[in-house]
This record gives C-alpha cells, structure tokens and sequence, in this order.
C-alpha cells in the first residue's frame, strides 16, 4: 500500500521535484524520500570520495562513499530545498536538492582573483587555535623597518629592549619572554637559539606579508619548543607578490632604511623572488647626555632569494636562500675600536649568518584531502662580540693585565649550526570531517659559545677553557601524530602528540589539544592544553647582563625545561552602526616544571643561572581583553587592557619577574580617506609599574630578608603616522615617543663603566626619547 502511494505521488509531481524537493515531499502522502546524488571532480569527472553533503541551514549531513555517492535523508527543519556540497582542496558549492544530484566540484586552485573589498577580521573565527594576524595593510601604520617594528599596532605581543647601550631587542608574548614563543618563518622554525638577543632585527618589515600570532599551545607538527605560544612570519611569496617594491625610510638620528624586493613569473609553473635590504646608523647620538650613545652604530645587509615551483596538479616545491652581515658598536661616545689603549666602554659584535630551506609537496589528484611533504632547513649563525674596552692589536691574555683601564670585562663569540628535516603526511579517515597528519622529525643543533672573562691565578689552563666553553651537540629524533576532527557546522578538535629522544636528556613527550566549539554564528569558545619542553641557551638569553658589572654564574649540568599551558578565549562578532566588530578575551595559565632561573635578586653583585630549586615555583598568568570596532566608514578601532602575574622562586621567595608590567593599556585609531589616497593611524600605549632587580648601587636596600623591590614609574607612549598613496607610491611620515618620555639614568653608574656598580641592564623605558621619520614605497604590480 505504501509503496503503491509513493509510486503515485511520485508521477503526480514529477516537475516539482525537480524545482523544490521538500515541497514535493510535502505533497506526498507518504514519508519524505532522502536526496541521492554523487559528487565528482569537475576537470577529470573522477568520483570524490570523502564530500560532505548537508542540507542548507541545517546540521543534517552525509558523506559521499568511495565511489562518490551519497544519500542524504529528508530534513524537516531545511528552510529550502538546496544542498551544500563541501570537499578540501575544492571550491564549495550550492544546488538544488531535485531527484537524482549530480554535483562537479571545481578546484581551489581553479579560482579566478579575488578583489577584497571589505577588511577581513584580525581575529580569526576559523582556526581552532587562538590566533591573530597582522595583515599587510596593518604593517604599513608603522615604519616597520624590521620585525621588531611589526608589532607596534599590536597588543598581544610586546618589544623591549634588553639593555640601555646594545641596542637588542625582544618580544614577550604571555607576559614570557621570545625564547618561550616558538618563531618560524613560513611555518619553518627559525631564528631560534643564539640568534635570540638580535633575531628581531634579521627580517626586514618590506619582506612581510603577514604575521600569525597564536597563543597557548599550538600544533605538534612544529616541535616540542613552544610554550607560551607561536608567532609565524609569513615572506612574500614568488608568484603573488608585486612585481617591484622599493622601500626608504629615513630618521632624524639619521639611520636609513633600503628595501627592493623583486619577483620574476619565469614560466606559468616556476616564478622567483628577490628581497634585498640594508640599513646604516652612522652618527652617534646621545640624547639623555650620559656619555654613552643611546644606539649602537649599526651596519646590516641582508638578501634573500626564494624560488617556487607549482606543477599545476599535483607537486608544489619552494626553495629559499638567504645571507646576512650585521655590525655593531656601541658604547661611550668617545669609544673607538679600531684605537689602540682607547679607554672608553665599548661594545661590538659582528654576525654572519647563512640559511636554506626547501619545501616539496605532493597531492594525490584523485584525492585532494592526501599529501606528503618534506621540509628541510639549515642555518649557519656565527658571531663575536666585547663588552669593555677596546682590544685592537692587542692579545686578549695582555689586554686582561690587572690594571689596564681598557680591558673587555667579557668577550662572548658563537656559533650555531642546525639541520632540520620533517616529513609529514596527511589524509582523512572516511571523509573530510576526520583528517589526521603522520610525521617523523630529525633536529641537529650544535652550539660552541666563549664567554672570556680573564685567566684565575687558582685555576689551570684546561679548567679555565672548560668555565669559558660552553658547547654541546643535540641530535633530537622524533615522531607525532595529529588527528582533526571537524562537524560540517560548530565543533573542532584537535589532538596531537609527538615523542623525541634527545641525545642529551632523554624522552620528551609532547601531548596537545586544541577545541573550537561556536554555540553561535558570531560566538566562538577556544581550549588550549598541552606541554612544551625547550633547551636553554643561558647566556644568549641574558645577554642585556653582559652590560653590567655582574659575572655570570652558570650551574653545571643544567636540565632542559618544560612547562604546561593551559588557556582558552572567547569571540564574540557584532555589529556597530551596521559594521563589524570584534571583542576578544582570553586567559592562558603558564606552570613551569623545571625551568632555567636567571636569578638578579638573590646577590646584586652576580647573575646566578640555575634550574628552579626543589619545591620552587614559576608560573605565568595572563589575561587580555580586546575590543575592535568601525564606527563610520573608514575610521576603525581597537583598544586593550592586558594583566599578568609572572612569578618565579628566586632563593626561598616568590617574587615577580623583573621588568613585566602587570598592567598595560593599548589603543589604537586609523582612517583611511576614500581609496585609501589619506591614511591616519595614532597608537597610545600605558603601562603600569615594573619590578626590577637592583645592583650594587642600591644594594643598601636589601634587608635581612632579601632585597627590597623596586619599581618604576608609570608612563605612556605615543605614536603617529600620517600616509599619502598615490597609483604607484606612497609617502608616509610618522613619529615615535610623540611626549618625548624617556627613562631618568637607565645607566647606573654610567661614568664609571669599568667600575663594580655599572649596570644597563634595568632599562624600563624609552632611552632616546622623541624619533621623526620619513620615508616612500614604490611598487608595480
């Protein structure tokens, strides 16, 4: 009987099936039939195995077999009778639910240009971790002459300087310090180990197209290393970058900036890129009249080559070259390198370093959700460095002699040699909604570091050269697995872990998770969970110490770290006068386990570096809270408030961690003028009290229960750009530090740099005050 209604309303209506499937059903008086269909490759018609085919509006899904069919039950909550049609590596695509679906999916790599017209969120909603991204157009509301300059625009991630006199910089992300945040480039890590102190300035801002910033624990297809989370800097890429940019930029300290980067199609499949920067500070400046330059003298040269080769199928390869030579020297005005018996402090440091990288991609055609890839990449980092007087011409044992005013009290050289290679594949298991990745990973570090401070009468020769060398070689093996789960609407999960075998110190095993759970169209829930280990490098992470009095004491057979983090965030998308906008707060708790103490506190006279006692704490806390909005058209908006709690045992107390605000405040207002012909950007920054550690000129203040904390004062910062495009150049003019703020005596005894109280290493604030600047860019698409 049933069959026999179904076979009559089925002739009634033969045309409405074919217009609008449910309101046929609807006619029968029999149940709803399901929709069937197959989904094919729309260039070789090949079946698509793995497609996921929902009702629109709805949750309701299937997934296509493995011959590419399917067979979707009738929805009554569908509020329409079309189908949405989703494969990775395809383009989407919606059509009508009638009689027996045939849907040809065209690949993404078949897409026409896209024109954005609206500006994209700088919060993303799609990635199951919490992450940020500073686009290009973000990075032109700075001078952003190097990476260090990127995040100025920027709450979450915070630059400071390491000392009143080297000029290195670093980043904090978490209230942490850059070492704990994994940096890669093009998602290769990079910049890591004894480049630290200066890595900010070996990336030119003209080569950047964009920045990721992910908090908390991240993928375990990039290592062990991170734990307070990843910055990943993305190049210009070969075959979509502009044909022609030039760059100059000009301050009033007179440092120029030069950047042209060029990109060549050779052919349809292999297009090259050539980005070339340098940048040159020749004039001493002493703005504070401390008698030490307020920056180093500074010579960079720095190229880099990359080629990409696209099959137009299945393979994708990129190969990437690049050298740098950097000088420094900094110090007292009247220093001079190159002048024998010269008897003012100085620093100077010369670094070469070389890198190579390669990428190859294979996707099955047949199956554009499977591929394997191989990365591999190596770096050469070589650099030598004094902290003292000047040593030309001189034997370092002769420039040591008790009483000779211009002896280096230190003299720190390094070299870092890396090899990294990973393979990884990745494939779904059924369909798209469950896709896992497999890899295996070989990392090979070798570190040699001098660190010189002079012969002891008490020691012999060998055991002098074992205290001032300091080198191992690490050969780290690895394995990791990664399994993504993905419903066709509001859930995301993302487990991993991965197992290494250092040479050095044994097993570290890595678990994570990600989960992206949207309750809502506009409201997004991230959880973040997971361990980090990470091999210090006490000295190169220290290095701001090396301009003071303190000697360094390093404990034998440090430990590596490891740490867990655990944090989650909430995005929330609304409107405002009818345009997007954005409030995002997050909290992330950091707990270290074994962690490398760079301890000032306990002695002010020394720098002790060990791993947190027994029974010690350190841990991190940090919470931020973001609200971007549009009020009118063109004029967007964003501000911050950001509070964290960084403590460490150092001795047998708790204290917090030198030189981090718990407190900052950050705004930021642009407009842009109809076609962007008049851009305005102004960013104010507020941050509240620092501790920091104090040296032998306060040591007066420390009690019997240990020293008493110190803090600065309060200030703020302003910042200011004013831009002017025109069809093929831009002119822009900005300036730093607009109230001019600058930090009273960031050098204690600074007339006496040879003396027991010198020390610029508690530099809180601003050294030089005030900074103009001019500069254009010039392109061709």
């Amino acid at each position: 009987m049933l069959a026999s209604m179904r076979s009559r309303a089925l002739r009634l209506v033969p045309m409405l099936l074919l217009g609008a499937a449910p309101a046929a059903f609807a006619q029968s008086s029999a149940a709803p039939q399901p929709v069937r269909g197959e989904v094919t490759d729309g260039a070789s018609r090949a079946a698509l195995p793995g497609a996921v085919v929902r009702w629109l509006g709805t949750d309701q899904a299937t997934t296509t077999d493995d011959k590419g069919l399917f067979v979707l039950p009738y929805s009554t909550k569908a509020t329409s009778a079309r189908l949405v049609v989703n494969a990775l590596g395809y383009r989407p695509d919606t059509v009508q639910a009638a009689g027996y679906v045939r849907v040809p999916l065209k690949g993404s790599a078949e897409l026409q240009e896209v024109v954005i017209t609206e500006r994209a969120p700088s919060y993303s909603s799609l990635t199951p971790t919490n992450t940020q991204v500073i686009s290009a157009q973000d990075l032109t509301k700075s001078a952003c002459c190097n990476l260090a300059e990127s995040f100025e625009t920027n709450a979450s991630v915070e630059v400071s300087t390491t000392d009143a006199a080297s000029g290195a910089k670093q980043i904090q992300l978490l209230g942490l310090d850059g070492s704990y945040s994994l940096l890669t480039v093009d998602n290769l890590p990079a910049l890591r180990g004894l480049s630290t102190p200066y890595r900010l300035n070996y990336l030119a801002g003209p080569w950047i197209e964009s920045i990721d910033i992910i908090k908390g624990m991240g993928s375990v297809v990039n290592g062990y290393e991170s734990i307070s989370g990843q910055v990943n800097v993305r190049l210009k890429e070969p075959d979509v970058t502009d044909r022609l940019l030039f760059n100059a930029y000009v301050n009033d300290f007179g440092k120029f900036d030069l950047n042209l980067n060029t990109s060549a199609r050779i052919n349809p499949k292999l297009s090259t890129a050539l980005l070339l920067h340098a940048d040159h500070l020749g004039n001493r400046i002493d703005r504070n009249k401390d008698g030490f330059m307020d920056l180093p003298l500074a010579t960079q040269y720095n190229v880099m080559n990359k080629w990409k080769y696209k099959s137009g199928k299945a393979v994708v390869s990129e190969l990437g070259v690049g050298a740098l030579r950097e000088t420094r020297l900094g110090g007292q005005m009247g220093f001079k390198q190159d002048e024998v018996g010269n008897p003012n402090y100085g620093i100077t440091q010369e670094t070469n370093r070389y890198t190579a990288y390669n990428k190859t991609s294979y996707t099955w055609p047949s199956k554009p959700y499977q591929s394997l890839g191989l990365l591999l990449s190596g770096t050469s980092h070589k650099f030598n460095s004094t902290f003292g007087g000047s040593t030309y011409g001189l034997p370092f044992d002769v420039v040591l002699q008790e009483g000779n005013l211009f002896r280096p009290q230190r003299q720190y050289d390094g070299t870092q040699r890396t090899g990294l290679a990973t393979l990884l594949f990745q494939s779904a298991i059924g369909n798209t909604s469950h896709v896992y990745r497999l890899g295996a990973s070989y990392l090979y570090d070798d570190y040699q570091e001098y660190l010189r401070t002079g012969p002891n009468a008490a020691e012999t020769p060998a055991q002098t050269r074992q205290r001032e060398l300091r080198a191992r070689t690490e050969r780290v093996p690895g394995a990791f697995a990664e399994y993504t789960y993905q419903n066709s609407r509001n859930l995301t999960v993302v487990a991993g872990a991965r197992a290494d075998y250092h040479n050095l110190y044994g097993w570290f095993l890595t678990p994570r998770l990600n989960v992206k759970y949207d309750p809502t169209t506009s409201t997004v829930l991230r959880l973040a969970a997971g361990r980090g280990y990470r091999v210090a490098n006490p000295i190169a992470e220290n290095s701001g110490m090396l301009v003071s009095s303190r000697p360094f004491s390093i404990a034998n057979n440090l430990q590596s770290e490891r740490a867990w983090n655990v944090g989650g965030s909430l995005s929330q998308y609304f409107t405002v006068a009818g345009r997007q906008a954005t409030f995002v707060a997050d909290y992330y708790h950091t707990i270290f386990q074994n962690q490398v103490v760079a301890d000032p506190y306990s002695l002010p006279s020394m720098l002790i570096i060990g791993n947190l006692a027994p029974g010690g704490r350190s841990f991190s806390r940090s919470f931020q809270a973001e609200v971007q909005v549009e009020p009118v058209k063109g004029l967007h908006a964003k501000a911050a408030y950001k509070w964290l709690d960084v403590r460490t045992s150092y001795g047998n107390r708790l204290l917090p961690r030198p030189l981090t605000p718990q407190h900052r405040l950050f705004a930021n207002v642009g407009y842009a003028s109809a076609y962007d012909k008049w851009r305005a950007d102004l960013t104010a920054q507020w941050y509240g009290k620092r501790p920091y550690a104090p040296g032998l000129a306060h040591q007066h203040d420390a009690g019997s229960a240990g020293p008493v904390l110190r803090y600065s004062p309060r200030f703020a910062t302003l910042n200011a750009q004013l831009t002017r495009a025109f069809k093929r150049f831009d002119v822009y003019a900005g300036v730093e530090n607009l109230s001019n703020y600058r930090q009273r005596n960031p050098i204690d005894a600074a007339a006496q740099p040879f003396g027991p109280m010198f020390d610029a290493a508690m530099n809180w604030g601003p050294i030089y005050g005030r900074l103009t600047y001019l500069g254009m860019r010039f392109r061709l698409e």
